[in-house]
């Protein structure tokens, strides 16, 4: 598609998306108040101001996204829903960035409390995990204030799930939906059940050495009936290459359409004893996608850059000659998620007590085929060099869980000065596992045309490996919070405490097999004629018997570390205070104490390193990846109301930003935001950030309004991920900056456009921001920027929608549209440059149709533009991935 048709497309999404949603008040005339407004208006516009009145109320700049706005713009999950706010920006489908900051510097909370991140990467949680069905509202507070958490960098982010219902309720929708680029793609048979007990013996058994010598010692070996001490070594071995899976079957078909289900039953009863009322809700929901993308990956030479063709081509152009490798992927993944929630409540006038459990699942298997090439004649083959290029086939299952046990609690004494209080009490597991990641590694020839002719597997090591992961992230949250009102003439004063401990502990293993080819000479490989990807008898008892294929464990030697054990704890106390003078000048702030411990510490999985290296939990090791913080920090805020019709807000915060679990151990892991192998390193410290806020909010009668805000943020010791390069792929790792800034202005308004087209409105808003960190280049290397714009900045992100509701009810419709300006990856070292991720540009189409008042059609069109996203280094690409559009349809009934 060319730049002029996307442009031409673009400029039908002439607004932007909504930044504003439902919630729900804490108290019964809120909901009153809230219901007659959504009773005169459309749907949208409706539920949008209703909400206005939460946001206008809140003491700190806040902005919420409520259950109506999730299903007007289709998005099926938090972390989708959160980027139509304003300053909010979705990478890799999971995380958000705050005001162009890195999800370092956001965190996300669940009713209020912290809950664990199933992400094997980064302790903040993937919010796709959060189904939009489960999901009452959405806040994003961007001011800090102290009954938040002091790891706040750009905002916070509450999660708050769906109560129980005042009355009878039931539903039930199925849709079904197929990405047009996942019409085909690949699967496979064979996947693992996970480490095997056999292999897990021979672990212990040899002390994680499969060495032939070190078989024959621990067997104690004698040469007998003409078969030598190393041939029945070997034998052993090939019964230990015997226990992995290895018919792994992949073929080219035809992927199966999506397809959704969800459900949801609950009611509400007065009980005869005491009056009160008990109400359950009952919810489910499960969900098969399949996504097939076409991937491309290149190394360049940085002094060869001027050389480059602007895209990626075959290895053999010329254009390409600055590429130390190009990659060629196809990936197919299917991702299948469950979730069910159940909630029980009571309530007794102003007293309410509930209980929820949410259990959320979400399990992903994945292929990927790879060919490698070198277009600059380094060791990697190139089909027209040599006729030989690198084959690799990848295959993985992960599995995440979260698990949520949480009770809260709503108290009134209306008897005792109005005092209330509410509390919660939660316990979470998130889990993942990963029993399958296999990669294979071959060498294919080609003939003098470039067609495939035959495969190898060179008499070198690491041939295939085999990789089996877990990890447990469990989290202990109870909060407490008490409010005393006061009322004196002409002010009005609401005094607040609490106190918030969170205590966390993360378990991280994973185990490493390699199948070396120890005959030292090239095996040739069969495959089937009519489908390379499709191995035949590779790696089958005849291929071991009549080939040396032999077992390796490789698990770095103490005090090296592949895994890691890390702790949290967090004590925290606050004071608050909220004064309104003459219902015109209202100033908020407060103090908060934080006791904040950590520690995470590198192991390694081989039980004989445990027991040979107790050095490995030395004194200097712990140290090194311990964090220990006590501090308080404060917050201002300042606002002037003017008769209801617009209000002026200041506000000033200080916070911190931590390090990650895993970026204090010296662990290698690939990032997936990057596919960059990463590092963590010890040493790393904390950010302190002083925030400033100053926002204008405009509310008209009709319900239209404005808003203009301007931030600033000063960071001391921002952490920064930079890059280093090897011979085939980058790494990276992190390191303190001296200090950065943030600084830019937002703009977000709802606007009824039926002076022109009844039934329209538009919605929207647009950030403007720049940012500047500087490193010490003796504390990262060679850097080649020691000063530039922060890692994950965009310096725009912009959100525009239109919409329609019809006069009689029946339809509607949204045209949905988000851009964020480009953003560094990782800061480049040795003259490369940073790596920049293209802006893309999302424009979706929902559409619902409502047959009766109890049914609904949802038709949802995404990536409308077809854009790919790619990743650029001097002005190169070196990431491309094609993203295809996507079309799906559902009905729901409410009973």
């Amino acid at each position: 598609m060319n730049t002029q048709m996307k442009l031409k497309k673009v400029a039908l999404a002439i607004s932007a998306a909504v930044a504003v949603g439902a919630s729900m008040p804490s108290i019964a005339e809120e909901e009153q108040a809230i219901e007659e407004v959504v009773a005169v208006g459309t749907r949208l516009q409706g539920s949008a101001a209703a909400v206005i009145e939460e946001r206008k109320n809140q003491a700190f700049v806040a902005d919420i996204l409520g259950a109506e706005q999730l299903s007007r713009t289709g998005d099926s999950d938090a972390a989708s829903a959160l980027r139509r706010v304003t300053g909010l920006t979705l990478v890799d489908g999971k995380f958000i960035y705050v005001r162009g900051l890195g999800e370092r510097y956001s965190s996300a909370r669940l009713n209020g409390a912290a809950v664990p991140s199933p992400d094997l990467t980064r302790n903040v949680i993937p919010l796709d995990i959060f189904p939009s069905s489960i999901i009452e509202s959405l806040a994003v507070q961007k001011a800090y204030s102290p009954s938040m958490p002091a790891a706040f960098g750009g905002g916070n982010i509450d999660i708050r799930t769906k109560s129980v219902p005042s009355e009878f309720t039931a539903g039930i929708e199925i849709g079904v939906g197929q990405d047009l680029n996942s019409d085909k793609g690949f699967t496979y048979t064979g996947r693992s059940n996970g480490i095997t007990e056999a292999l897990q013996s021979g672990v212990v058994r040899y002390r994680g050495d499969f060495s032939l010598s070190k078989i024959v010692a621990r067997e104690q070996i004698e040469s007998k009936d003409g078969l030598s001490r190393a041939d029945q070594a070997i034998a052993i071995n090939k019964k230990l290459v015997q226990t992995l899976p290895r018919d792994i079957r992949a073929k080219e078909e035809s992927l199966d359409p999506n397809f959704d289900i969800k459900a949801n039953i609950g009611n509400s009863y007065e009980e005869p004893f005491f009056g009160g009322t008990v109400g359950f809700m009952l919810a489910g929901a499960y969900d098969n996608d399949w996504d097939y993308s076409e991937r491309q990956t290149g190394v360049i030479e940085d002094e060869l850059a001027e050389n480059c063709s602007s895209t990626l081509k075959t290895a053999d152009d010329t254009t390409n000659s600055c590429y130390i490798t190009l990659k060629d992927s196809k990936v197919t993944s299917e991702s299948e998620r469950i979730n069910g929630v159940f909630n029980i409540g009571y309530r007794l006038d102003q007293q309410s007590i509930t209980y929820s459990k949410i259990y959320l699942e979400d399990n992903e298997d994945k292929s990927s085929f790879s060919v490698l090439q070198s277009p600059n004649g380094s060791t990697v083959r190139t089909i027209f060099g040599t006729g030989e290029a690198q084959r690799t086939h990848e295959f993985e299952y992960e599995e995440r869980r979260l698990e949520i046990d949480q009770i809260i609690g709503q108290h009134t004494f209306l008897d005792y000065w109005g005092i209330g209080a509410d509390w919660q009490y939660t316990e979470s597991k998130a889990e993942t596992a990963i029993p399958t990641e296999i990669d294979f590694k071959f060498i294919d020839r080609f003939d003098d045309q470039g067609q495939y002719d035959s495969s190898i597997i060179t008499g070198d090591d690491n041939r295939i490996s085999y990789s089996f992961t877990d990890m447990e992230d469990n989290v202990k949250s109870y909060s407490g919070n008490v409010t005393l009102p006061l009322s004196f003439e002409g002010i009005e004063i609401t005094l607040k405490a609490g106190y918030d401990f969170m205590d966390r502990a993360r378990v991280y293993n994973t185990s490493n097999f390699a199948i070396s080819n120890k005959t030292g000479i090239s095996i040739p490989v069969n495959f089937d004629e009519s489908d390379i990807y499709t191995m035949t008898g590779y790696l089958n008892d005849d291929f071991l018997s009549s080939n040396d294929m032999l077992i390796q464990f490789n698990e770095p030697q103490a005090p090296a570390a592949d895994d890691y054990l890390a702790a949290q704890k967090i004590d925290a106390g606050y004071g608050e205070f909220d004064v309104f003078f003459d219902n015109t000048w209202r100033i908020s702030g407060g103090i908060r104490y934080e006791d904040f411990k950590q520690v995470s510490i590198g192991t390694s999985n081989s039980i004989f390193d445990r027991i040979k290296h107790s050095i490995i939990y030395s004194e200097e090791r712990i140290l090194a990846g311990t964090v220990n913080q006590d501090d308080t920090f404060n917050s201002l805020s300042f606002t002037y109301l003017a008769d209801g019709n617009y209000q002026v807000r200041l506000g000033y915060g200080e916070t911190t930003v931590r390090p990650d679990l895993r970026e204090l151990v010296p662990v290698a892991y690939y990032d997936p935001l990057t596919d960059i192998r990463t590092f963590g390193v010890s040493g790393l410290t904390s950010s302190d950030l002083k925030n400033y806020d100053a926002r204008f909010e405009y509310y008209m009668d009709n319900g239209d309004n404005f808003s203009v805000a301007a931030f600033y943020k000063d960071i001391t010791a921002p952490i920064e991920t930079v890059l280093r390069v090897g011979d085939e792929d980058y790494t990276a790792t992190f390191v303190n900056g001296t200090e950065g800034e943030v600084y830019g202005v937002e703009a977000e308004w709802l606007y009824d456009l039926s002076g022109v087209a009844d039934g329209f409105f538009t919605s929207g808003n647009i950030t403007l921001s720049d940012s500047e960190v500087s490193i010490d280049p003796g504390r990262a290397g060679n850097l080649t920027n020691p000063t530039k714009r922060m890692t994950g900045h965009s310096k725009y992100v912009v959100n525009l929608q239109v919409n329609y509701d019809s006069a009689d009810g029946q339809h509607s419709g949204s045209l949905v549209y988000n851009v964020a300006g480009e953003r560094i990856l990782a800061s480049g070292i040795g003259g490369r440059d940073d790596a920049y991720e293209q802006p893309f540009h999302s424009l979706d189409l929902v559409y619902t149709w409502y047959p009766d008042f109890n049914s609904k059609v949802k038709f949802k069109v995404k990536n409308l533009l077809g854009e790919d996203q790619e990743v650029t280094q001097s002005d190169v690409i070196v990431r491309k991935r094609d993203k295809g559009t996507e079309l799906s349809l559902s009905y729901s009934y409410e009973f």
